[in-house]
């Protein structure tokens, strides 16, 4: 075997790849190597330099358990999981452009975050999932409809958040369970409402090897206050994102770039008193209000 040198490596890992039988892959790993192998010349990386990001990715991995993603925190900070987003997002959005309809434009998409956790509770509308939680408690309420205007009855609404001092349920140790998340679906004319908290915002898991690199870049972790929302519809596409609370810091600054415009939405202060929904409230509370608009499958 002829020696290599190092401006022949990357062209023989390339060529290896040739009896590749699946397209799209030899396209995703041609590009992973070219672009790897270019940012190693770049930097010139050092063998201790190397060494110390394998270090690194491993104790990423070690701190990943069934309730903490450490990988996706990576991916977040770094501004790659919000990339994926907006490319697909900007894919779906000339696709309805070419469709050629004047109807509005579907809700912005953002990260999914390392917290969701699958099967909460299904619940009915106006149900409060805030309740002994520590936080301000907030009326959601609005209606789902389609990028024609026209309302989408039984569609989910899957939500989740921290509480008032930004905390998630999975970092409340083993024995909390699911707290603040739940199911809720419109009714016939496509509407929710529920109860919540007002969301702070707070830091992502800082004690992990992401906390450290943060640290070491000079960012702070903090993500400005927001609650997750996962809408989707048969018939409809899914989409991911945030609500995020004007009034907070980090809007700006987010840690992990998710923060967009048209999710940003008042939280308006209300006094003791009777409620949107009738209910008799002893102590302020905040409503927020939010159309989400999703598009129809092709």
């Amino acid at each position: 075997m002829a020696q290599l040198e190092a401006d022949d490596i990357t062209q023989a890992v390339l060529d290896r790849m040739t009896d590749c039988n699946d397209p799209r892959f030899k396209q995703v790993m041609t590009a992973l190597v070219r672009h790897a192998h270019a940012f190693v010349r770049e930097v010139e990386l050092s063998e201790s330099e190397w060494m110390e990001a394998i270090g690194f990715l491993t104790a990423t991995g070690k701190t990943c358990d069934d309730k903490r993603q450490e990988f996706i925190l990576l991916s977040d900070t770094l501004g790659i999981s919000m990339l994926v987003v907006a490319l697909n997002q900007l894919k779906a959005a000339r696709a309805f452009e070419a469709r050629g309809t004047s109807a509005v434009k579907p809700t912005e998409a953002t990260v999914q975050g390392p917290f969701y956790w699958e099967g909460a509770p299904e619940l009915a509308l106006g149900s409060d999932i805030g309740e002994q939680m520590p936080g301000e408690p907030a009326y959601y309420h609005g209606m789902v409809i389609d990028t024609a205007g026209r309302p989408i009855a039984n569609c989910c609404l899957d939500v989740w958040s921290g509480d008032g001092d930004g905390v998630y349920d999975m970092q409340m140790g083993d024995d909390a369970g699911m707290r603040l998340r739940a199911r809720f679906h419109t009714d016939e004319q496509g509407r929710y409402r529920f109860w919540s908290i007002k969301p702070s915002f707070y830091p992502v898991p800082d004690d992990g090897p992401v906390g450290a690199m943060l640290r070491r870049m000079g960012r702070h972790p903090n993500r400005p206050g927001h609650i997750h929302m996962k809408v989707y519809a048969p018939g409809h596409q899914t989409v991911t994102t945030h609500l995020f609370v004007a009034d907070s810091p980090y809007l700006d600054s987010d840690a992990v770039f998710g923060v967009r415009d048209s999710l940003i939405v008042p939280f308006a202060r209300h006094e003791p008193g009777t409620a949107p929904d009738g209910r008799q409230m002893s102590v302020p509370y905040h409503s927020a209000t939010y159309d989400f608009r999703l598009v129809p499958q092709a």
